[in-house]
């Protein structure tokens, strides 16, 4: 009876809530995470052409960093309202926003990782007869994975919380349950959705650093032989005389 009358009392903590509006909620948390996947997904096959661009003629190295920045730079809302004569009120509109923001870590962390791919690896590969192009899928990719990977769990996070400004279109999955509760003083969907929000961004992130581990499991063994080497370096204790 009490969790029945937590809505009537507009308690923050409510199960009759969860259970009462558990579709919408399902169906938010997928708009979500499809509105985020999209995001990053076609934010790293942009990025990916810009690093490479960058780095291959430094000249256009600063002219791009300089160009994401100042993207990442512009509040969301004036964002949204500059891409709305070309996409009206859509979901195109919130995930062009959202991929506009993911260049900047995107675009930096590929070159960083493109960079530091050892250049007698480089020299290695071309000595074995290796083209530009299985260089750069066979060789260069993979050492930059985790630099790459590192970026992509950044933006994910960031993602999932800019989602939610896509309320304003109606857009915004659970960031449109979060305004209609903050707009009706609804203060159990306010705290669920919010939840919900925060636990997305916790489970994409630890999914992401699995798949980073999976993917590259050279720098456990990197990691390992490290600290191996300097417990080895460390000078015996000497025992002091009685």
């Amino acid at each position: 009876m009490s969790e029945q009358n937590c809505l009537v009392t507009n308690d923050w903590i409510c199960g009759e809530y969860v259970r009462s509006r558990s579709q919408e909620l399902i169906d938010a948390t997928v708009q979500h995470v499809g509105i985020t996947a999209a995001s990053v997904a076609i934010g790293v096959a942009v990025s990916l052409p810009l690093a490479l661009l960058a780095r291959r003629w430094r000249f256009l190295a600063g002219p791009i960093l300089g160009l994401t920045t100042v993207l990442y730079t512009v509040p969301s809302l004036a964002m949204f309202s500059l891409l709305l004569p070309f996409f009206g009120l859509s979901a195109s509109l919130v995930v062009t926003g959202l991929v506009l923001y993911s260049l900047t870590i995107l675009v930096r962390n590929i070159l960083a990782g493109l960079q530091a791919v050892p250049e007698e690896a480089r020299e290695a590969a071309k000595g074995m007869g290796y083209g530009p192009l299985r260089l750069l899928w066979e060789v260069e990719l993979p050492l930059a994975l985790p630099a790459l990977l590192a970026g992509v769990r950044i933006t994910t996070v960031a993602t999932v919380a800019l989602t939610t400004v896509g309320a304003i279109v109606d857009y915004g999955g659970l960031g449109s349950l979060i305004l209609d509760g903050l707009d009706t003083t609804f203060k159990a969907q306010v705290l669920t959705a919010s939840v919900l929000c925060v636990l997305l961004a916790v489970v994409a992130d630890l999914l992401l650093l699995a798949l980073q581990r999976w993917l590259t499991p050279w720098t456990r063994v990197h990691r390992i032989r490290t600290n191996r080497s300097a417990r080895a370096k460390r000078p015996a204790k000497v025992a002091e005389p009685a």
